[in-house]
This record gives C-alpha cells, sequence and structure tokens, in this order.
C-alpha cells in the first residue's frame, strides 16, 4: 500500500479532532516521525498526564496506553492496534502478587511501568527503566523491596540501593535473551566502541556495557559520547533516532532480531483508521483506576 499521503492525513486528523499522537523509541520510523510527542517509557508518562488534547492516540503498546487512560481519565486514549501487548507485563498475574504479598509481607511493591493497570493497582509505587533506582531508594520506611514484573531490572536496581531487592521472574525476551558471547562478537569487529545497554537485559551484558539506561537514557548518551560508533543493546526501533540525531555516528546493533514484535504492530493506517473511527477506546474501571493511579502518580512526584 502506498503510504506517501499517510502521514499528512493523519497530521490533519490530529489537528481537527484536538488529539495527540504519543509515540515510543521502538514504534516504526515512520511513526516516530510524525508523532507529536516521542520518549521512553517515562516521559511519555509524563506528557500523558499533562496534556491538554481531547484525544491521546498512543502508539505503543496497551501497558502504555492503559496508564495514559489512568492518568488522564477525563481524555479519550486510542491504542491503534489493539492487541498490541507485551510479553513482560504477562508474566505476572494478581493471584501471582497476592502470593508474593503474602510470604513478603513487610515488602514495599515497586512495579516497572511495563505491567498491566490491575497490577499497577495492587502496588505501592511505579518506577520505570530511567528512575527505578531513586524510586526504590525514596521508600526511607521500606527495607524489603519486592520489585515486578522484571527480574533483571530488579537485579541492577539493586547494585544501587542497601535495601533488600526480592525479584520477580519476568523478563522482556527482547532484551533477555541477548548474549554476551553475542556483545563479545559485536566489540570484536568494532574494537573500542562503548556498548550501551538497556537494564532489561541479563546481569552477564550488562557486565559488559559501557553505558546502562533506559531509551532515552541511551539516546542522550549517544548524543553527548564523543566515540564516532557505539554498540546498542536494546530493541531496533531506537536506531531510527539515533541515526536522525546524529548523522556522523555509527550505531551498531548487538543482533539484528532485537525486535518487539508487538511494538511493530502499529501502522500508519492503524493510527489513521483509528483516529477516523474512534475505536480501540482504552478504559480502566473506576475502582482499578484509583489504585493504579495512586502507584503511578507516587512515581511521578519524584520527577
Amino acid at each position: 500500500m502506498d503510504n506517501t499521503g499517510l502521514p499528512s492525513e493523519i497530521r490533519t486528523l490530529l489537528k481537527e479532532k484536538n488529539a495527540v499522537l504519543l509515540a515510543h523509541y521502538y514504534q516504526r520510523g515512520e511513526i516516530q516521525d510524525i508523532a507529536d510527542i516521542l520518549g521512553d517509557s517515562l516521559a511519555l508518562s509524563i506528557e500523558a498526564a499533562k496534556t491538554t488534547a481531547d484525544i491521546i492516540v498512543f502508539a505503543g503498546v496497551r501497558f502504555m496506553a492503559e496508564s495514559a487512560s489512568i492518568l488522564s481519565p477525563d481524555k479519550t486514549v486510542l491504542l491503534p492496534k489493539e492487541e498490541a501487548g507485551c510479553p513482560l507485563a504477562d508474566m505476572i498475574t494478581v493471584e501471582d502478587l497476592e502470593a508474593a504479598r503474602r510470604e513478603h509481607p513487610d515488602a514495599a511493591v515497586v512495579t516497572y511501568v511495563n505491567s498491566s493497570a490491575e497490577i499497577k493497582a495492587q502496588s505501592d509505587i511505579c518506577c520505570t527503566s530511567a528512575n527505578a533506582v531513586k524510586v526504590v531508594n525514596s521508600l526511607t520506611g521500606a527495607q524489603k523491596i519486592l520489585m515486578v514484573p522484571d527480574g533483571n531490572l530488579a537485579r541492577y536496581t539493586a547494585k544501587f540501593t542497601d535495601k533488600e531487592i526480592i525479584p520477580w521472574k519476568g523478563y522482556c525476551p527482547v532484551h533477555h535473551f541477548i548474549t554476551a558471547e553475542e556483545v563479545r562478537a559485536v566489540q570484536q569487529r568494532y574494537p573500542g566502541a562503548p556498548f550501551a545497554a538497556h537494564p532489561e537485559c541479563s546481569p552477564a551484558v550488562l557486565e559488559m556495557a559501557d553505558f546502562i539506561g533506559s531509551t532515552g537514557g541511551i539516546i542522550r548518551y549517544a548524543r553527548e559520547t564523543a566515540a564516532a560508533r557505539i554498540i546498542i543493546g536494546t530493541e531496533l526501533g531506537i536506531i531510527h533516532q539515533l541515526k536522525k540525531n546524529n548523522p556522523e555516528k555509527e550505531f551498531i546493533p548487538v543482533s539484528e532480531k532485537l525486535t518487539c514484535v508487538d511494538m511493530k504492530e502499529t501502522t500508519l493506517e492503524d493510527i489513521r483508521d483509528s483516529l477516523i473511527e474512534t475505536k480501540h477506546i482504552v478504559t480502566i474501571p473506576d475502582d482499578m483506576r484509583r489504585g493504579a493511579h495512586r502507584a503511578l502518580s507516587r512515581m511521578l512526584a519524584l520527577s
């Protein structure tokens, strides 16, 4: 299908409907190029909470659109591709969390934003990969922290706190299955190139990194480093923005397989159709929203 006129059509629809298009760095490049706001989970959460638009179109996955709906219940939140989910978010259920709370009754629950609304609603506070350490250390009344659902982020956070961190068994398939052998092979091909990794990677991979940070953090690092070549250990969608921002630098992915299928589900056609038909509205039940809003707001208050 010829997409040449779609960006202009979408921008016209956004204006007509007083809508804002939020997109994550892992989205397709053509979607990143037309977004009103492009960012990582933390930046998008902040923008969703303060937008004055009537409609929020979220080019991302379900947990992101849910967060926008939680933070802006007076807005219409659209998820253009209804089935775009997150395997990591599916790795914990409310029953799982209730059982873990019974096992660790004195632990505060810190929940990664990559989780469902119902899990957020049962949590004490949320975090992102960009602020996990800050969130954990802000909990002055708790010495034991149950971090869900990403175990790798929990183990990484544990290095920067005196609190006892109890990691959940979940993981992001894209990041978790990057291997140290893959990193080593790329480093051998590009000697001297720094390696920037996402904290959802395994401990063995993070030990090899010159920089560890969220997608937003990696983008800042790429801009600020003097290195002409940078090895990237996160989803391939970020490469589009890295090249746009730093055309003089070379970015080498650890693997060409680092694709989040769910993030790539959304197309320009989906965004256009969602706007035309106001379809795939994301709504959260009031009782669930109140609990999830409390956990998200506590996090945002630290920003």
